[in-house]
């Protein structure tokens, strides 16, 4: 790897983490994990979002609270008519009739008649199997609901943790380019005092001058790196105002501790839980779908009060009974709504079952994410010890004449891209800790 091969692949280190955001002019906040991780749980659009699905769907769940509450309704009814028939039952409601309606001139003639009634409705389901395993199936995605607001909390966390480590990063690799640049400047510098004395070429100069610049760039790069770290983490936070940026200063980048976390899957995950309540739904309507083949009881009754004049409420009656309704052949309707059900219960079970296993399948490879990324972590180390040593014995034969200046140059972008690559694979180490533990969190 020459030279400017070097140079590209450090500047390549410290960009492509983060999604670019706007950046304005901002004061430092130093902000500590946890406490962005409350304030995320606590103002995160995507959970309250959640939170609203649950408290919808648990409304929806006690909308079926009429299968055993009573539906009672009040009316009144203002009606006129010379209909002969509804005249005379006008009399009879008002309890009003005498012999003089009875006169066949009148029976056919009755003229303009006016009724006034106020009623009291109720109706009140007995027995309704269908109804009663979809108000289960309402309960199981309400569960759904509530475990989806769960996870999304936990997920959330898991992305300020991520977002956290990357801003990390960013620091981190300010910091050592920072130190890059001084002791590259001074070898700039070194390399031009020799050539004013005539001992390297114009092109050793050139060299040094080359990876000033591009240690340089690759510093801007970290500061706007910073910046746009802090605004993504901002936005998990829900902080405020979009169109301030607001940067935040972390605790350095360290290795998280490495302390036993069960890479066992559990059923009783969130999101799993979610998915198994999605199928016990899916089964309660399979059985709600299939009785409604079964005949279904209801009760009714009716308080009259009825007045040939406006507002005046006497003359009561009621009316109560008990119905039995059994729907025969409905058109293959329900046959088919049990297919339907049927097939969508055998769906939710296979994608259950996928993801289960998927879910498996991603504790064990982040399990032997976390071993690689240690071997990785301590390789890094040794690379970094025996860079530091490389540009030390490099520097020294330089003084000496024994060295070129390119030879130099390649030590110090070695070193600088060594720590970098061992800042780098702490902060994947980190993020991939944080999300065995979202992984693995039972709730």
């Amino acid at each position: 790897m020459n030279i400017i091969t070097k140079l590209k692949t450090i500047s390549m280190f410290v960009t492509g983490f983060v999604l670019p955001l706007a950046v304005s002019a901002q004061e430092a906040k130093h902000l500590e994990l946890n406490q962005a991780v409350n304030i995320a749980v606590k103002n995160n659009n995507n959970i309250q979002i959640a939170e609203l699905d649950r408290k919808v769907a648990n409304a929806n769940y006690h909308q079926t609270d009429a299968i055993f509450l009573p539906q009672v309704s009040v009316g009144y009814t203002a009606l006129t008519t010379n209909n002969p028939l509804n005249a005379f039952g006008f009399l009879l409601q008002q309890e009003s009739v005498a012999a003089a309606d009875f006169d066949p001139s009148k029976l056919n003639n009755p003229g303009a008649t006016q009724n006034y009634g106020a009623s009291v409705d109720v109706k009140m389901p007995l027995v309704n199997l269908g109804l009663i395993y979809a108000r289960k199936a309402a309960k199981k995605q309400d569960e759904v609901y509530k475990y989806k607001a769960a996870y999304m909390k936990d997920y959330i966390s898991f992305e300020v943790q991520k977002a956290y480590t990357q801003l990390q990063f960013a620091y981190q690799a300010r910091e050592i380019l920072s130190r890059t640049l001084v002791d590259v400047k001074q070898i700039h510098q070194s390399v031009e005092n020799f050539y004013n004395k005539g001992l390297v070429q114009k092109s050793d100069v050139l060299n040094a001058q080359v990876q000033v610049n591009t240690i340089e760039s690759a510093l801007a790069k970290a500061e706007s790196n910073i910046a746009n770290a802090s605004d993504g983490l901002n936005l998990l936070m829900n902080g405020g105002d979009d169109s301030k940026s607001q940067l935040y200063i972390t605790d350095s980048l360290e290795q998280k501790s490495n302390l036993e976390v069960s890479p066992e899957f559990s059923m009783n995950r969130s999101d799993v839980m979610a998915m198994q309540s999605a199928l016990d739904a899916s089964k309660a309507m399979v059985k709600s779908s299939a009785m409604n083949f079964l005949p279904k009881i209801n009760a009714f009754g009716s308080y009259q009060l009825n007045d040939s004049k406006i507002f005046k409420f006497q003359n009561d009656s009621y009316l109560a009974g008990i119905n039995l309704s059994w729907t025969i052949f409905s058109g293959n309707q329900n046959r088919s709504k049990v297919r339907s059900a049927i097939f969508q219960r055998d769906k939710m079970k296979r994608e259950v079952d996928d993801y289960i296993d998927k879910s498996k399948l991603e504790v064990n490879k982040t399990a032997r994410d976390i071993q690689d990324l240690n071997i990785e972590i301590r390789k890094q180390q040794s690379s970094v010890e025996h860079a530091y040593e490389a540009l030390r014995i490099t520097n020294n034969r330089y003084k000496e004449g024994l060295a070129s200046t390119t030879d130099l140059l390649t030590s110090q972008a070695q070193l600088s891209q060594q720590q970098l690559g061992l800042a780098q694979a702490v902060m994947t180490y980190n993020i991939t800790r944080y999300y065995q533990e979202l992984l693995t969190t039972i709730k």
